[in-house]
């Protein structure tokens, strides 16, 4: 049997790699936190590397347009029977957010894993 494609748990959308790509060029490498509510509710948010440091136990969900994507081990938990889908809408980013003052903001959809899609993370130790 073929070894199967990963499950991603994290996507970006076109739009999103794009805003993506704009902002490393301004700012160089970067990745993204899932916020966990207070002053900027529960968005994805995006920052230099260096400039964040990533908890121990933060949990790495993958990468989307080669910037690494985590979030919390509390918020995993609720969010890990769903796919998270980055996209970019019209609005203010986040406060501490790079997108900031661009005129759009990054945005978390998502959906929920099929039985066959958890069943896959399970099987690889993912989930």
């Amino acid at each position: 049997m073929p070894d199967l494609e990963p499950v991603a748990k994290v996507l970006a959308t076109a739009s999103a790699e794009a805003l993506i790509e704009r902002l490393r060029d301004q700012h160089g490498a970067l990745l993204f936190h899932q916020s966990g509510g207070c002053c900027d509710g529960s968005s994805p948010m995006c920052y230099p590397q260096d400039d964040f440091i990533v908890g121990d136990r933060d949990v790495k969900l993958g990468e989307i347009a080669g910037a690494p994507f985590y979030m919390t081990p509390s918020q995993y938990e609720y969010w890990k029977h769903t796919q998270l889908i980055i996209d970019v809408v019209e609005g203010r980013g986040g406060m501490f957010s790079l997108e900031n003052g661009q005129g759009v903001r990054f945005l978390t959809r998502s959906r929920l894993f099929s039985d066959d899609e958890i069943a896959q993370l399970m099987q690889q130790g993912r989930f």
